[in-house]
């Protein structure tokens, strides 16, 4: 049976890996959030350049033939 040093060592190391694994959690949630926000972003600018190509086309559609 492992002694009193080497259950206070696996103890140690535990408690360092449930801190890892909470770190780890948050910086997934963090990234999550991240991933949201730029994809709401990018469906933003998206939309923009959809209606500016619009008006370039109405602008376009508007000059004279030669």
């Amino acid at each position: 049976m492992a002694d009193s040093s080497e259950m206070t060592q696996l103890a140690q190391r535990i408690e360092l890996l449930l801190l890892r694994y909470e770190e780890l959690q948050r910086t997934c949630n963090l990234q999550t959030q991240q991933i949201a926000a730029l994809t709401q972003e990018r469906d933003s600018l998206k939309s923009r350049l959809s209606a500016a190509r619009a008006r370039v086309d109405a602008l376009l559609d508007r000059l004279p033939q030669t």
